[in-house]
């Protein structure tokens, strides 16, 4: 990278089509060749064309996703920040109706469940950050099936036991966590909070919980790192690149800054149709330089925020590189999306940790089952098969997808679950409060594990068995239960491509 110090009045001059530099975090980069191929269109970074693109840049992209995909001759140098050319930010009408409706958010003493943070999230979020967390694939079957599942499954409760103290702390992967649940890893944080995910590192060391960072995270991985406190545990969720050095750099990284456990994504091979995401890239065209050249059938728009940031992956992910990663690396393993009992049984004669029965939030393939009706299906066949009993030390079953309640949380575990991911819930937490929403959701675990722990009579976690659920009808998807209100309240429903405003002549 060039180490000279360049005038913003020199890159201010390249602002066109043909040369087109922008700034960002106080360096100048040449993005000309990159126009027909940024996922979000070209527009955007036009807009920005000669100027300082950081604001926009920095909610949607991890830190160092400018240095990764640019070669490094298109890297140009520092700028000179008095010489930087301001952009000046146009205050529309519907972001003052937004910021009006955040300054009359109710107050965290009336927000009673982890639904409510997602009413007052679909209220105030920008509806571009709004439309990348709450979408899921295509018709947003599995998505509402996720949540949907927990209805299947009914309490058995038992009576007459002292419940005056009852202890719901837990091990995961032999570390301790004070709930059943960890900070499952979600992109993006920065779409909802300027903190992005650190509102969550910095909750979970006060609730004494794990979280699980992502590859794809706002904040750059040092930062989540840095600011946790002394002793407390986080895991890493992993995208694996097509460059299998840049994995191995990141892991080893990871494993010598202390991470305790890799969570392997493996259900993405290709993202999945994610509509309410892609719809919003079609509320502006691109501009004449695209269009009059021809190029806009050449920008590939149709995957919103999701593809502007997973280009990287590796479709080519196979069974036979487990051997590889069990040789750069200590950390236990874990398969995260696992969908079938037969995937769970290779992954535990590979001699993998364990595996996360997940459908990726509803996000990837709409139609897979939810993670819970998985479990239970994993559980028979890996008793049959290995004589497995689970909970099971030495190899973990979690579970996340559609959690809502402790009690959701509590239906796992009875059914073999080590822990269950929540995810969606703490972005619409920390969307709505920052830090004290997040912090806020988890004090309401808290209390919903304390009331649930009693009422089914358990005192400890070791006493929530199989016996205490009937999940008998798990496995029929036509089941009639009562409808969760709260839950299809905050759910928005698919919109039909639209015909465009028609202007009277009048």
């Amino acid at each position: 990278m060039a180490s000279k110090v360049i005038s913003g009045k020199e890159v201010a001059t390249h602002n066109t089509r043909e040369s087109c530099w922008i700034i960002v975090h106080g360096k100048a980069y040449d993005v000309t060749d990159f126009l027909d191929d940024h996922p979000g269109g070209s527009k955007i970074i036009l807009k920005y064309a000669g100027k300082d693109a950081t604001a926009e840049y920095d909610p949607i992209h991890p830190p160092d996703a400018i240095t990764t995909h640019l070669p490094p001759e298109k890297h140009l140098g520092s700028v000179d920040p008095e010489t930087v050319l301001k952009v000046e930010v146009e205050v529309t009408d519907q972001e003052k109706a937004r910021q009006e409706r955040v300054a009359n958010r109710p107050p965290l003493s009336e927000i009673l469940n982890l639904h409510d943070f997602e009413a007052i999230a679909r209220a105030i979020m920008p509806e571009k950050a709004w439309a990348y967390y709450s979408s899921a694939a295509e018709d947003e079957i599995t998505n509402r099936e996720n949540h949907a599942a927990y209805h299947r499954i009914w309490w058995r409760p038992r009576i007459l036991r002292d419940v005056t103290n009852v202890d719901f702390s837990t091990k995961i992967l032999g570390h301790p966590s004070k709930m059943p649940l960890y900070i499952t890893a979600t992109a993006l944080g920065k779409l909802g909070h300027p903190d992005g995910e650190l509102n969550l590192t910095r909750a979970a060391a006060k609730h004494g919980v794990i979280q699980m960072i992502p590859t794809l995270a706002s904040c750059a991985f040092d930062e989540l790192v840095d600011n946790a406190q002394p002793g407390q545990v986080q895991f890493l969720q992993l995208y694996v690149n097509k460059d299998r050095e840049i994995t191995k750099k990141f892991v080893q990284h990871a494993e010598k800054r202390g991470i305790k456990a890799l969570f392997i994504t493996v259900d993405a091979p290709q993202l999945g149709r994610r509509e309410k995401d892609m719809r919003q890239k079609f509320d502006a065209e691109d501009p004449a330089e695209v269009t009059e050249n021809k190029q806009s059938d050449k920008v590939d728009r149709s995957q919103g925020a999701a593809r502007a940031i997973s280009s990287f992956i590796d479709p080519g992910l196979d069974w036979k590189d487990m051997p590889w990663f069990q040789s750069i690396t200590k950390m236990p393993l874990i398969l995260k999306g696992v969908q079938c009992w037969e995937d769970a049984l290779i992954a535990y004669d590979k001699g993998l940790a364990g595996v996360v029965l997940s459908n990726h939030g509803g996000r990837q393939l709409d139609f897979s089952r939810s993670g819970i009706e998985v479990l239970v299906e994993v559980v028979r066949e890996l008793k049959k098969r290995r004589g497995l009993s689970f909970p099971n030390e030495k190899f973990q079953l979690f579970v996340d997808g559609g959690v809502r309640r402790a009690n959701d949380v509590l239906k796992a575990i009875a059914l073999g679950a080590t822990a269950v991911g929540v995810g969606r819930p703490f972005l619409y937490a920390f969307s709505s409060y920052g830090f004290e929403g997040t912090d806020h959701a988890l004090n309401i675990l808290h209390d919903e594990f304390e009331m649930n722990m009693r009422l089914v009579g358990a005192r400890t976690i070791k006493e929530i068995v199989p016996e205490m659920v009937d999940a008998s009808s798990i496995h029929a998807h036509t089941v009639a239960v009562p409808g969760d209100r709260l839950y299809d309240s905050n759910y928005e429903s698919m919109q039909h491509a639209r015909l465009r405003e028609v202007k009277s002549k009048m």
